[in-house]
């Protein structure tokens, strides 16, 4: 007798617990807030030792006769200088 009530015991909890609601799942951040999270990432640039300061990409100059230009590198993540044609 005590198996067979242990046995609906079992059941009922079971049945129980397969039958509660999932809770929903949490809202997403809004894109502003997700944007806001990040600081903006800077522009590279390059070093001018000549005058001790970040050179913007796309400007050029003349170094040791030698006309360069700083430039992006391959990957887009830094600049450097690099010569130009003439």
């Amino acid at each position: 007798m005590r198996i067979v009530s242990a046995l609906a015991l079992i059941t009922v909890l079971t049945t129980a617990c397969a039958t509660q609601p999932t809770p929903a799942p949490a809202p997403a951040p809004a894109p502003a807030a997700q944007a806001a999270a990040k600081p903006a990432a800077k522009a590279p640039q390059c070093w001018s030792g000549d005058e001790s300061k970040f050179i913007d990409v796309g400007v050029k100059a003349t170094v040791a006769g030698v006309n360069v230009e700083c430039k992006l590198t391959g990957d887009g993540k830094a600049a450097q200088w690099m010569g130009t044609k003439h």
